[in-house]
């Protein structure tokens, strides 16, 4: 069973895609044993709490300096014990003591087609406000292994979506989460779960 940790700071749509998979089984050998959030106010905690789910909140405004948040964060997540980290919609920059502790045992998921639209900057709404400023006719979303750099892990997933005529960020992000984001991230799980996945020099492998 994959002991996996759900960090997120705002609503949880994608922690609520996980939960829903594991109920229905299309996610197996998966037990999220604990989300933690940045924000109190996050409607994922509630999401948590009824699943039944350990949720716990770390804020960065309760601590006078930002090594003290990173090493509270640090805690949170180690006590849970986990053998897989998702960061679902979590915009908190990741203690390269953690990233380095659990190589390729981090996942994130991103809303764009990765190299597009991503890196210091790009999350939440401003990606699809990029997207639709530069025109393109696809995006999409990429679930990626967390490095030291800002979305520049190995790539394990990524689905398009096509851009429409008359599209707003918001629309254009409501599509790309139910049409790519709940659809590769569980699936991911699964295959790491079920022990299908593997990085070798920078590169994701699926077996069969």
């Amino acid at each position: 069973m994959l002991k996996t940790v759900v960090c997120v700071s705002g609503g949880g749509t994608n922690l609520q895609a996980v939960i829903d998979g594991i109920g229905q089984g299309t996610i197996t050998n998966v037990k999220i044993v604990r989300v933690i959030s940045n924000n109190r106010k996050a409607y994922a905690l509630e999401r948590a709490k009824q699943a039944g789910i350990e949720a716990v909140c770390v804020s960065p405004k309760e601590y006078e300096e930002r090594a003290q948040f990173q090493q509270a964060f640090l805690r949170a997540v180690e006590e849970a014990e986990p053998d897989l980290i998702v960061l679902a919609g979590f915009l908190v920059v990741i203690p390269p003591e953690l990233i380095r502790r659990y190589e390729n045992r981090i996942i994130n998921i991103h809303p764009s087609l990765i190299p597009s639209f991503s890196g210091t900057g790009y999350y939440g709404l401003k990606v699809h406000e990029a997207a639709l400023a530069r025109g393109v006719k696809i995006t999409g979303a990429t679930v990626h292994f967390v490095d030291e750099g800002t979305d520049t892990g190995p790539i394990l997933m990524q689905e398009p979506v096509p851009v429409q005529e008359g599209d707003t960020p918001e629309i254009l992000q409501k599509r790309v989460m139910e049409k790519a984001e709940w659809v590769i991230l569980p699936k991911c799980l699964d295959l790491i779960a079920n022990g299908r996945v593997t990085v070798t020099d920078g590169q994701v492998h699926i077996s069969e």
